[in-house]
């Protein structure tokens, strides 16, 4: 039985925010992937008093089992695929291209219900914490990295609770630090080492946005 690392999202992040606490002195902008990386994102935001944001990933799933990630499209247009899974599964030129369109549609929907019309935080030339509930292939992080990278950002940091020996050993390779607080010799999946690992809503991102920027949604 595996014993439970963190009580919830947001639980994990102020520990995750305990150890980024150094970059604090670079004015980093927090970068949620939602949903779940929201809750924990705001602990880490409040905790550097840096502004939050999110970027908008979508995991692209194989037909029939959606959970099992292929590869992964970010807002912007920026897509990482899994040749190799692809090839095992496999998937069609037809079959990844309609998975595209249909998550690309979502992410669209997403984008427009988060942001309400503000434009993304500027990262050009600043230092980006890409912050994660977890990473399972990594795939959604990677797209993330890869969109950040188009925008300019000066340096990647990403920062997440828990995940594989895969996944970071492959961000590693892309972003400029990974910090992970544990890294399990089998992952089974993310949400075994949270006690609370409940799904999060567009209505909690929103609510979790509106809180970093000290909004009262019932006014």
């Amino acid at each position: 039985m595996l014993a439970m690392q963190f009580a919830d999202r947001r639980e994990a992040g102020r520990r995750l925010a305990a150890e980024l606490l150094p970059l604090s002195t670079e004015r980093p902008v927090v970068i949620a992937l939602p949903r779940g990386g929201v809750p924990v994102g705001v602990e880490v935001a409040k905790a550097l008093d840096a502004p939050l944001d999110i970027l908008a990933v979508r995991k692209l799933g194989a037909p029939g089992n959606r959970e099992l990630g292929v590869g992964a499209v970010a807002e912007g247009g920026t897509a990482v695929l899994d040749s190799s899974s692809a090839q095992q599964l496999g998937l069609t030129r037809s079959e990844l291209e309609a998975t595209l369109e249909r998550e690309t549609q979502e992410l669209h929907r997403r984008v427009a219900r988060y942001r309400e019309g503000r434009a993304p935080i500027a990262v050009r030339g600043r230092t980006v914490i890409v912050v994660d509930d977890g990473l399972a292939t990594g795939l959604s992080d990677l797209a993330a990295i890869r969109a950040l990278r188009k925008r300019s950002a000066h340096r990647i940091v990403v920062a997440v609770p828990v995940g594989s020996r895969e996944s970071v050993g492959m961000l590693s390779e892309e972003a400029d630090e990974v910090l992970c607080l544990t890294i399990p010799e089998r992952l089974y999946g993310v949400g075994l080492w949270y006690a609370d690992f409940a799904p999060v809503s567009d209505e909690q991102v929103l609510a979790l946005l509106a809180e970093v920027r000290g909004e009262n949604l019932s006014n």
